[in-house]
């Protein structure tokens, strides 16, 4: 259930951020400062991916690099640009998201923790009221000790042995 709409979710953010970088593409190559800038880039992350490729299949390393011209070059800037900023939104929706599980996760745990709390409260409380209902017992039971039905028979608890101690079970 969560893979298709995770995948739903890529595909439809992937559609929303598209035509943004096509924009962003279509200006990086119209602005003379900008359009240097990313031509620069795109040299820099040519002659980085060639030395890795020669690197990886062990071709000759110290082989002169040629430049791409200007034009190649401003397209790969700009779908670099354009796939930098795609990656961008996706990685921050990642984050969002994580951010918000985690906060749904910690809300969960801190309930748990209050029920738990509640919980040893409770049997506190029981606890001592059993103990009082003990007390109690026992003072009936030396009330009446000899007097009425109680005394004639000498009713006691099965669980409880003559000096009011319960019994092991």
């Amino acid at each position: 259930m969560i893979l298709p709409v995770l995948k739903l979710g890529t595909l439809a953010l992937r559609t929303v951020c598209k035509p943004i970088a096509n924009r962003l593409k279509k200006e990086a190559g119209l602005h003379p400062k900008f359009r240097q800038y990313i031509i620069n880039i795109a040299q820099a992350n040519h002659r980085f991916t060639t030395k890795m490729q020669r690197n990886i299949y062990g071709h000759a390393k110290n082989a002169k690099i040629r430049p791409l011209n200007e034009e190649r070059a401003v397209q790969a800037a700009a779908d670099l640009l354009g796939e930098l900023f795609v990656f961008t939104v996706a990685g921050a929706a990642v984050i969002f998201e994580v951010q918000r599980s985690s906060r749904s996760e910690a809300i969960k745990e801190e309930q748990r923790k209050q029920e738990l709390q509640e919980m040893k409260q409770k049997d506190e409380d029981l606890t001592r009221e059993v103990e009082l209902l003990k007390h109690k017992l026992k003072e009936l039971e030396k009330l009446t000790k000899g007097q009425g039905l109680g005394g004639i028979f000498n009713f006691r608890h099965p669980h409880v042995t003559e000096d009011g101690q319960a019994k092991p079970t």
